[in-house]
């Protein structure tokens, strides 16, 4: 998401770069490059005219022009437009006093209602919730079998279907059913239409208003742009919407749909779809978007993943074999465990700072889950002795390994490297000692204290 609207800022904050202070004129020519690129990412006109009017207010004068670093300082103010564009509050989820509240999920077909209501299920259920999905879709052919399914898959509670009854009543007997089992959230998916329907709105405003709704979320596709405004406006005039959910924002290079929604909808976008699995969801945060858009990673998001996913009493027995200097090829079998339990590689290679410039280069390279599973193939296709001493592995050894991994001696030997220079970089590690490793960390420290989007926020201050 964002991609091209990340090259362009890119490319005119690389031409500020390098520049002891900036000129007037300087400033205004970088302000109508990132005016093009937001239009060009489709960003709704108004949208732009507000957010270059934000700009200008805080870029044009002598606090940029006399800025000590100045390219820093205006990264600093796109980035404040950006996150005030994208709208930093309103979106936690809001809870009712009396226990179950209510989501109502509304959307026009094909939008990816009956999934973000699965997605948002395992969301709350890792938040500790106690969750009952119902499916109040009568319409679309086995709608409410496939919630059941999408339900049983995720191990959470879907309401039993009872043919013949109407979307209210489906939706007045979940939430009785989660008073009886003191459920926390009831999420109800409703139908969806090709288009704004008078009866279909109808029914959904009885079913909103019936149950006292605690959150009703508009389900929109990101993959149709500015008509994603437009779908938020029709449904926002007719229900008491409090939020929206955007789905496929994966697959939606220019990003202008989420910039735009905040000021066009004046509603808060709660969660992002960024994957067809059901743990693809995303809280949305206004500051980790806008970070991702100036190419300064998400590296809240990298942690998150990694402490979501890696085992953390194998990753301290890691380090502390690592600090002793002993490393053989057990170990590295673990590190490639670890590595391919974070999911797609590339996806969390995308998280790095300043890495979205080489996204192109990221995707045709040959980076993918497969090959750990073969770099695991041929560790495990050693004895245990040949991993404790890999010096052992000779001509004949190499052989027997690639034909039981089902790959190459090249395979084998390239795999092999790859230990000995890791192994070399674990020895160096040691010889640095407490003090080295100590010496190291500030300067890994002091080098994250120089992004500008780090710390905090910690920006240099304005020099006059």
């Amino acid at each position: 998401m964002f991609d091209s609207l990340t090259k362009s800022l890119g490319q005119v904050f690389n031409k500020l770069k390098g520049r002891g202070i900036l000129s007037e004129e300087m400033v205004d020519e970088a302000l109508r490059e990132v005016k093009i690129a937001l239009l060009e990412a489709d960003v709704a006109l108004p949208v732009v005219k507000s957010f270059m009017t934000f700009i200008k207010e805080r870029a044009v004068g002598q606090d940029i022009i006399r800025s000590v670093q100045p390219a820093q300082q205006v990264i600093k103010i796109v980035n404040d437009a950006l996150v005030e564009k994208l709208g930093a509050d309103n979106t936690q989820l809001a809870y009712s006093a009396v226990s179950p509240s209510v989501y109502v999920l509304a959307g026009l077909q094909g939008a990816g209602k009956t999934t973000s209501c699965a997605k948002l299920a395992r969301y709350l259920k890792k938040q500790g919730k106690k969750v009952l999905m119902a499916s109040a879709d009568i319409y679309r052919p086995a709608a409410q079998l496939q919630l059941q399914q999408l339900a049983d898959a995720a191990q959470i509670d879907c309401l039993p279907i009872v043919e013949g009854q109407t979307p209210l009543q489906i939706a007045q007997r979940a939430v009785q059913t989660a008073r009886q089992n003191a459920t926390d959230v009831v999420l109800i998916d409703t139908a969806g239409r090709l288009h704004v329907d008078e009866d279909m709105m109808q029914e959904i405003e009885q079913l909103v208003q019936a149950v006292k709704a605690t959150e009703t979320l508009l389900v929109l596709d990101a993959l149709t742009g500015q008509d994603a405004v437009h779908i938020a406006e029709q449904f926002g005039s007719r229900l008491p919407l409090t939020g929206l959910i955007l789905t496929r924002v994966d697959g939606d290079a220019r990003g202008g749909a989420a910039l735009s929604m905040r000021q066009m909808t004046g509603q808060p976008i709660k969660f992002l779809g960024v994957g067809e699995k059901t743990d693809a969801l995303e809280p949305f945060d206004a500051k980790r978007i806008a970070g991702r858009i100036l190419d300064m990673g998400d590296v809240v998001g990298l942690v998150e993943t990694a402490m979501e996913k890696i085992n953390a009493a194998e990753a301290q027995k890691q380090a502390e074999r690592m600090m002793s200097g002993r490393f053989d090829l057990n170990d590295m079998l673990a590190q490639l465990r670890q590595i391919k339990g974070l999911g797609d590689v590339k996806g969390i290679m995308m998280m790095i700072p300043g890495m979205a410039k080489f996204k192109e280069k990221i995707e045709q390279a040959p980076i993918d889950n497969s090959l750990f599973k073969r770099q695991e193939a041929i560790i495990l296709s050693m004895t245990e002795k040949e991993r404790r001493c890999p010096e052992l592995l000779k001509a004949s050894r190499k052989l027997r390994i690639a034909k039981g991994a089902g790959v190459t001696v090249n395979d084998v030997n390239r795999l092999l490297k790859q230990y000995e220079q890791m192994a070399q970089a674990m020895k160096q590690f040691k010889k640095m000692g407490p003090l080295g490793a100590m010496k190291m960390m500030k300067q890994m420290s002091s080098a994250l204290k120089g992004n500008p989007l780090m710390n905090g926020g910690g920006w240099p201050p304005l020099k006059h």
